[in-house]
């Protein structure tokens, strides 16, 4: 139970860093950089295409500045499933940081000896600096290699999978024959009479074989078949197509496949087939008038969403707060914005951030309070969506008028008993309401609560 505590406390922790040293107007423009991933797929008509931007998870090694630097960058931590409605984190996670990586000791200062056993911390595999010369290893690893085909033709298994002198001579030159060969010469103290004589027992050659060699040509169809469905959850590839492989074997073999001809061609075929089916698509040039462009040059009085564009126009010229983004009250274009009754508008710049990233430039007056009066244990992201959905597509004036604010969905009320308020106080230990907030969907023991509440009343 403490071990699950400290980990959540420094999951909270690792979160939390995410918002510090950001001023509101960043913390408020992060949000409209925050997109959730979905599996759902839609088909949507190419002349709706209106410029390129870039999506990437959200990368913790990262300052998160650098989103807002970049124009039309987004980024994702989430994947929604329509169907469950529900969001859950990405299984892509950059694994960085102190609750993945080992903590560094102390390095030693210069001229400073090291008292550790170093027979304790690590096995010596190799000495660089053994009596013999590169051409006389080289010459071990030739034989190594000679003895490993004459194994292979006297295994039957291996003349059946490797017919051919070509196919024995290169599997024996693999990775796990040269490895044997130097571990042998390692522990003969480079003796190379006494290496040689070891790899050929009195019982025959010795015989060094891979997952490569291991892995039958059906099992290796399988193992192609399982991650074309799968992908790299190599759990479910053994559970569902190879469960008599071992997963370290799996493994093993998968980045042996990957340096393999069958791995290169299905590569290119993959790439071929993905640009036969790209079309070449002329979109038009999007020429049409926008809707919500205030024009005064159409021999009207320009209008703001309304017939009283130009009062609303010449009061927000007198208080300097024409945008109702950054407030200024001159520009080149106008854009209507909000329910007509509102009589809103914004300035070019502000509407082409609004037409981007789906939110006003500044944040507005309810949302700085909402971010001064926000608690510290609160998590960022469960903010980032409930201020998202709050806020997003609801127009509000700086007026300070409670009918300034626009409702996008009905209100509720939650009106509790006298008595449930009570049991809240009293079944502390049973209700664990922290608990309870943290799985809304798992249901209470409401029987547990009844037999407490009779025990005090």
């Amino acid at each position: 139970m403490l071990a699950d505590k400290h980990a959540k406390e420094v999951e909270e922790e690792s979160e939390t860093t995410i918002e510090v040293d950001l001023t509101d107007k960043q913390k408020h423009q992060l949000k409209h950089r925050e997109l959730f991933l979905s599996r759902q797929y839609e088909s949507l008509p190419a002349t709706h295409i209106r410029g390129k931007c870039s999506v990437a998870l959200l990368n913790e090694t990262e300052s998160v500045l650098s989103y807002l630097e970049k124009e039309d960058t987004f980024f994702y931590s989430l994947v929604y499933d329509p169907s469950l409605k529900t969001l859950l984190a990405d299984k892509g996670e950059i694994r960085v940081g102190p609750r993945y990586q080992a903590d560094v000791p102390d390095m030693l200062v210069e001229g400073e000896l090291d008292d550790r056993e170093q027979a304790k911390l690590e096995v010596k595999v190799w000495d660089p600096d053994s009596p013999l010369t590169d051409r006389q290893i080289d010459q071990f690893l030739v034989v190594a290699r000679a003895v490993g085909t004459f194994a292979r033709a006297l295994d039957c298994s291996s003349s059946v999978r490797q017919p051919s002198l070509h196919m024995s001579a290169a599997a024996a030159s693999r990775d796990i024959t040269l490895f044997h060969a130097m571990d042998t010469l390692h522990k003969h103290n480079y003796d190379l009479s006494s290496a040689i004589s070891v790899l050929v027992p009195l019982g025959g050659p010795v015989l060094c074989r891979d997952e490569m060699e291991e892995w039958s040509a059906s099992e290796a169809s399988l193992f192609e078949e399982a991650l074309e469905k799968y992908g790299k959850d190599f759990n479910d590839i053994r559970q569902d197509f190879l469960p008599w492989k071992s997963l370290t074997s799996i493994i093993e073999y998968y980045y042996m496949w990957k340096t393999t001809d069958r791995y290169v061609q299905q590569k290119r075929l993959k790439a071929a087939e993905a640009e036969s089916k790209l079309k070449q698509v002329y979109i038009p040039t999007y020429n049409k008038p926008n809707p919500n462009q205030i024009s005064s040059n159409n021999g009207k009085p320009a209008a703001v969403n309304g017939a009283m564009g130009a009062s609303y126009q010449a009061q927000a010229t007198v208080i300097g707060r024409a945008c109702e983004s950054c407030y200024t009250p001159q520009s080149h274009q106008w854009y209507s914005w909000g329910p007509p009754n509102m009589q809103c508008r914004l300035c070019a710049s502000c509407w082409i951030y609004w037409k981007k990233y789906g939110g006003l430039k500044m944040p507005t007056q309810t949302e700085e309070d909402k971010l001064s009066s926000s608690q510290p244990t609160e998590e960022p992201h469960v903010r980032t969506h409930l201020s998202r959905q709050a806020t997003q597509g609801t127009p509000v004036r700086n007026t300070g008028s409670p009918k300034s604010a626009v409702k996008t969905r009905q209100a509720f009320f939650l009106h509790t008993t006298c008595w449930t308020k009570l049991a809240r106080q009293v079944c502390k230990n049973t209700l664990r309401l922290r608990q309870a907030a943290r799985r809304p969907f798992v249901p209470i023991n409401c029987a547990a609560i009844k037999a407490e509440c009779k025990m005090f009343f």
